[in-house]
């Protein structure tokens, strides 16, 4: 007898469960967003086996290990790689700037160099970034801010490689000439900027 009242229980409750999902209804509705271009540029790191003469990164500075040839007295070679991990959702443009247009000294700015000392040193900056290259050549002859840029016609992600060379005996006077003793530096800043 219980069997037969569970299965008539059932049984009515069947059809009640057959009508209700022949009158559902459907409703949809649409979702927008709105994506604002943008760039991001993490912090530097080394690139492995890419570094003559430098001490490593400190933050955001590097420094060179020895700056003057001790027979010389002139500037020794030394270059490093130094990578950013960007993106870019949207065509921009790569921009890089030097402070000082070379490494000029940091204490203070003192007047001409005497008679054949230098008291700057030029270098070069190539950087390459999504599939673009551009060079910065400090040339080290002003001290003057000086920059460098490229359009990127497209969205970019990945690495901003930065190599910086300073050659043997590069001075702002003359080839091999000594360098006036000080400290010596130079600020370069790296942008992603929107297409203007």
């Amino acid at each position: 007898m219980r069997l037969r009242s569970f299965l008539l229980a059932a049984g009515l409750f069947l059809p009640a469960a057959a009508q209700a999902q022949s009158n559902s209804a459907t409703s949809a509705f649409a979702v927008n967003a709105s994506v604002p271009g943008a760039c991001a540029v993490g912090a530097p790191a080394l690139s492995a086996g890419r570094m003559v003469n430098f001490r490593g990164l400190n933050g955001t500075t590097v420094q060179i290990d020895q700056m003057v040839d001790p027979t010389t007295l002139s500037t020794n070679a030394a270059s490093i790689e130094v990578r950013f991990d960007a993106v870019c959702t949207f065509p921009h443009r790569l921009k890089v700037e030097t402070q000082n247009n070379g490494l000029w000294p940091t204490s203070e700015r003192p007047g001409p160099a005497p008679e054949g000392f230098g008291n700057a040193v030029p270098y070069r900056a190539d950087i390459t970034w999504a599939d673009r290259s551009l060079r910065l050549d400090a040339d080290a002859g002003v001290r003057r801010i000086a920059d460098s840029s490229v359009f990127v016609p497209g969205a970019g992600m990945g690495d901003i490689l930065l190599r910086l060379e300073i050659d043997p005996g590069a001075t702002n006077r003359r080839a091999n000439a000594p360098l006036l003793a000080g400290v010596y530096g130079d600020t370069i800043r790296i942008t992603l900027e929107p297409q203007q």
